[in-house]
C-alpha cells in the first residue's frame, strides 16, 4: 500500500481547519498592517539560497531538498521564505514603485531535518517582509504585528526575546573576539569546529554547543547600530509589548544584519520557537538588487496549531442544516431547497436521498447539524417541510418560503 513519505503528512479535519483558523486571522492583521499577500514559486534556483540563506548554515548544508531537472538545471525546494520574496522584488523592479513594500506569504517549506515532534519535512509558514524602510520603527512595527498575530490565533504561553547582532563592521570586530573564544574549546562538535573559521556565529547557533558556551564575550555595537537598538526597545516599550533581550541570540540565517528576534513557548518541549526573524539590511544588494533595507519574520503554522487546537472551538464549522427525503421522488425537491438555503447563506448538506431514512437520519447526526429538514408527501404536497431540532428533538412543520428565518430564529 503507498503512504506518504517520511517527514510528510495529511491534514485533515479537524486539523486542517486549525490552520484555515489561524491563516484567517493573520490575513486580517496583515490587512490592518497594509501587507500585502505575495506568492512565489516553490522551487527556486539552488544558487538562490547558497546566495541568500548561506552557505555555511544548516539549512544549505544539511537539509535541502536539491534536485536536477530534465534540462539539468540544479534547483531547490524552498526551505524559507525570505529568499524567494527577495528575488520576486528584484526581478519585478518593485523599488520603482517609489515606496516601502510590505508583503506577506503562507505556504509549504521544505527542510530534510530527522521527523520529531513539531518538526516536518514539509511545513507550513506564513511570513511577513518589509523592504525599503531601514527605521528602528520599522523593526519594531513587525515586531508588533508578530505579536498581534499570535495573540489573535488565540496562542496564550509565550515570550519574545530580541537582540542585535550589529552591522557588518560591528560583526568584524565581534568575530575575531568571538574566534579567539571558540578556538581556546575544544569540546566543541565535529561541525562547530569545521566552520568557526568561515562564521563563528554558526557556534552560538549550533543545538550541541551553544548551551555549553556559558561565558561567550557579547558583542560591542558602534554608535549607529546601538542607537538603532535603543530605539527599537523604547518603540516596544512604549506599544507595552513584553520582550527581555538575550544578548546571544543570533539566528540560524547568514543575511540578518542588526535586529533579530524570536517568540518561543515552552509548551513544545525542545522545539520552543513558535517564531522568528530579523532585519537583512545587505541582502537584496548582494543578490544584485537595489539598496533595500529590510526587515522580516516567518511563523510556523504547524506548531502554532499544535498550541491551539485542544481549546479550538469547532462551533460554526457543522452545517446548520441537514436536509432528508423519506422517498426517492423528493429527491430534486430537497436538493432545490438545499441549494435555497446556502443562497440565503445557512451552511446545509445532504446525504443520498435514496437511502432510508433511518440511514439519512443517521448521516444527520453524524454531521454535527443543529437541525434536520425533512420532506415526505404531505410536506412535498403542501410546499414546506418539517424541521427537527436535532438536540431538543422537536419538530415543527414550516412553509418553504419561511424556512430560511425560521432557522436564524431557532439558531440565536
Amino acid at each position: 500500500m503507498l503512504t506518504t513519505i517520511r517527514g510528510f503528512r495529511d491534514i485533515l479535519p479537524p486539523q486542517s481547519d486549525v490552520f484555515s483558523r489561524i491563516e484567517k486571522a493573520a490575513r486580517e492583521i496583515f490587512r490592518l498592517y497594509n501587507y500585502r499577500e505575495i506568492r512565489v514559486p516553490t522551487a527556486e534556483y539552488y544558487e538562490l539560497f547558497v546566495k541568500s540563506t548561506g552557505e555555511t548554515t544548516d539549512i544549505v548544508e544539511k537539509e535541502m531538498y536539491r534536485f536536477k531537472d530534465q534540462s539539468d538545471r540544479d534547483l531547490a525546494l524552498r526551505p524559507e521564505g525570505t529568499p524567494g520574496v527577495a528575488r520576486a522584488y528584484i526581478n519585478n523592479n518593485l523599488s520603482q514603485s517609489g515606496k516601502n513594500s510590505k508583503f506577506y506569504y503562507i505556504g509549504s517549506m521544505f527542510r530534510a531535518e530527522r521527523p520529531q515532534a513539531g518538526r516536518f519535512r514539509e511545513f507550513e509558514q506564513l511570513g511577513a517582509e518589509s523592504i525599503g524602510n531601514k527605521s528602528f520603527h520599522s523593526d519594531a512595527e513587525s515586531i508588533i504585528l508578530l505579536n498581534d498575530i499570535i495573540s489573535a490565533v488565540g496562542i496564550k504561553s509565550y515570550r519574545a526575546e530580541i537582540n542585535s547582532i550589529g552591522c557588518a563592521e560591528c560583526r568584524k570586530k565581534y568575530r575575531e573576539k568571538l574566534l579567539s573564544y571558540l578556538k581556546s574549546k575544544t569540546e566543541l562538535c565535529e561541525q562547530c569546529q569545521k566552520r568557526i573559521e568561515r562564521n563563528p556565529l554558526r557556534a552560538l547557533d549550533c543545538k550541541l554547543d551553544a548551551p555549553k558556551l556559558t561565558d561567550i564575550p557579547e558583542i560591542a555595537l558602534c554608535p549607529d547600530c546601538l542607537e538603532h537598538h535603543n530605539g527599537l526597545k523604547k518603540s516596544l516599550d512604549l506599544s507595552k509589548i513584553n520582550y527581555s533581550e538575550n544578548k546571544f541570540l543570533v539566528r540560524g540565517l547568514d543575511y540578518y544584519s542588526r535586529t533579530v528576534f524570536e517568540f518561543k513557548t515552552d509548551l513544545l518541549g525542545s522545539q520552543d520557537a513558535i517564531a522568528a526573524g530579523g532585519r537583512y539590511d545587505n541582502l537584496i544588494r548582494s543578490m544584485g538588487g537595489p539598496d533595500a533595507p529590510s526587515v522580516g519574520w516567518a511563523m510556523g503554522v504547524d506548531r502554532a496549531a499544535m498550541l491551539i487546537e485542544k481549546d479550538f472551538d469547532l462551533s460554526g464549522l457543522d452545517p446548520s442544516v441537514f436536509v432528508i427525503s423519506t422517498a426517492g421522488e423528493y429527491s430534486d425537491y430537497c436538493f432545490a431547497l438545499t441549494g435555497e438555503l446556502r443562497k440565503d447563506g445557512i451552511a446545509s448538506d445532504f446525504s443520498d436521498f435514496s437511502l432510508s431514512l433511518k440511514s439519512q437520519m443517521r448521516s444527520a447526526d453524524k454531521s454535527g447539524a443543529a437541525f434536520a429538514v425533512i420532506v415526505g408527501e404531505e410536506e412535498y404536497k403542501a410546499g414546506g417541510c418539517s424541521v427537527k431540532d436535532l438536540k431538543n428533538k422537536t419538530q415543527e412543520t414550516v412553509r418553504r418560503e419561511e424556512l430560511a428565518a425560521f432557522i436564524r430564529s431557532r439558531s440565536k
